[in-house]
Parts: structure tokens; C-alpha cells; sequence
């Protein structure tokens, strides 16, 4: 069998992993286990919050250092590809590189593939759900304006509508208030980025309220890239 192995930075956070894992048992459908690619996953939920070292410098040189440190030791068990299952996490990757330059060519950067993706779709507009320190690094809206895709996303007064689904997913804890605060958010715009690891939990739990015709989900996209990459191995 190939020795294609994906491995998974995770943890951050824990159910936003644990839903990979599910998309990926269905992205891999096997009559028998040894027809899926190997995954290995660190859920290394003890990292410092990405967030806030991006908009407080909070414990930077620690989340890098620790975040480069499961990466290779992902690589020395084995991986051929690594994803890094939180957007906000792909801020520090240039850092990373830095130290170990050797792990670039190993990671999916899913927001690059995201918008790699949406290209081909000929999405010419979208809306941006994400964490506040994502929006804020405008990482998505460079990658997108560099392929002429409009980008919009919440205002900084919507922000704390956003904190708390993320945070509700987090603690595995879901209300009416959650609830009405995701679809008013997500049911915006014709299309939307659920450009964080999390809302795509919110959106399996409330999608028979959702009205936006086009929800995308960058992990997903990742998992199919990564499909493609292991069929053709």
C-alpha cells in the first residue's frame, strides 16, 4: 500500500479535530480500513491561543515553537502531508519556515487551497466568517483580491457575535442564542467562507436553517485536495 500518511496539528480546537476526523472516515470511503491513507493526529490542545498571539503578541515564540515541534515530529512518524486544523494557526507558518524550511513543502495550506478552489469555481464574491485575528491579518482577503475574488467580511462590532460560536464549539455547548447569532451571520450572502474550524460544527447542527446557497468549509476542501493527492500516489 502507498505510504501516503496525513498528519493533523490539532487541538485547536479539540471538537473542531474531532470533526475532521469524522469528514475524513467520509471523504475515504473503504470497503476494508487499509484502503484509507494513514492519518496521525496531535491533538496538541495545550498550545497558547493563536488568536491572541497574533493581536496581543501573547506567547508567540512559544505557540511557534511548539506548533514547529509537533510538525516534526508528525514528519519524523511518518507524515507525507500535514494539515494544520485552525486558520488562525497559518499566521505563524512563515515563522516556522524559518526554523525548519523543510516543512513547507509537507503542508496543505488550506486557505491558499481554499482559494485555489473557489477559482476554479468562478466564485467572484464571498463572505468571510472567521476568527477575529484571521480577518484582522487579512490573510484571506490577500488571497482572494489576488485571484479577483471579492472579499466581505463582519464588522469589528460583529466580532463578539463571532467569539461566541467559536467559543460555544469550544465548550461543546449549543443554544438558542448560538443558534440565531450563526444563521444571522452565515445566511448573509449567496456564498460563505467558514473560515474557521469550528463553524463548520455549527453549520452541521443548524444547516437545515441555512439559507446561503454556497457554504464553503476550507478543511473540507483540504481533506478532497488531499484525496485527489493520495489516489493519484
Amino acid at each position: 500500500m502507498s505510504d501516503f500518511t496525513i498528519g493533523v496539528l490539532g487541538g485547536m480546537g479539540t471538537y473542531a479535530t474531532i470533526h475532521l476526523f469524522q469528514q475524513y472516515a467520509e471523504i475515504f470511503p473503504a470497503e476494508k480500513e487499509w484502503e484509507r491513507p494513514r492519518i496521525i493526529i496531535d491533538n496538541r490542545c495545550t498550545m497558547p491561543s493563536r488568536v491572541r498571539a497574533f493581536i496581543y503578541h501573547d506567547k508567540t515564540d512559544q505557540l511557534v515553537n511548539e506548533m514547529a515541534d509537533s510538525m516534526k515530529s508528525l514528519v519524523e512518524a511518518g507524515c507525507t502531508r500535514i494539515v494544520l486544523a485552525c486558520n488562525t494557526s497559518h499566521l505563524f507558518l512563515p515563522r516556522i519556515y524559518e526554523y525548519v524550511p523543510e516543512l513547507e513543502e509537507k503542508v496543505l495550506h488550506i486557505i491558499e487551497n481554499c482559494v485555489k478552489e473557489m477559482k476554479k469555481e468562478k466564485i467572484a464574491k464571498a463572505f468571510l466568517l472567521a476568527s477575529e485575528g484571521t480577518i484582522d491579518s487579512q490573510i484571506y482577503q490577500k488571497a482572494l483580491c489576488a485571484e479577483d475574488i471579492e472579499c466581505v467580511a463582519p464588522t469589528k462590532d460583529e466580532y463578539p457575535l463571532l467569539r461566541e460560536c467559536i467559543e460555544a464549539v469550544k465548550q461543546h455547548t449549543y443554544s438558542e442564542k448560538i443558534k440565531k447569532n450563526f444563521l444571522r451571520l452565515v445566511n448573509r450572502y449567496d456564498t460563505c467562507i467558514l473560515g474557521c474550524t469550528e463553524l463548520p460544527v455549527l453549520y452541521e447542527k443548524f444547516h437545515l436553517e441555512v439559507t446561503c446557497g454556497h457554504v464553503i468549509d476550507p478543511l473540507y476542501m483540504a481533506l478532497k485536495t488531499l484525496k485527489k493527492e493520495y489516489e493519484n500516489d
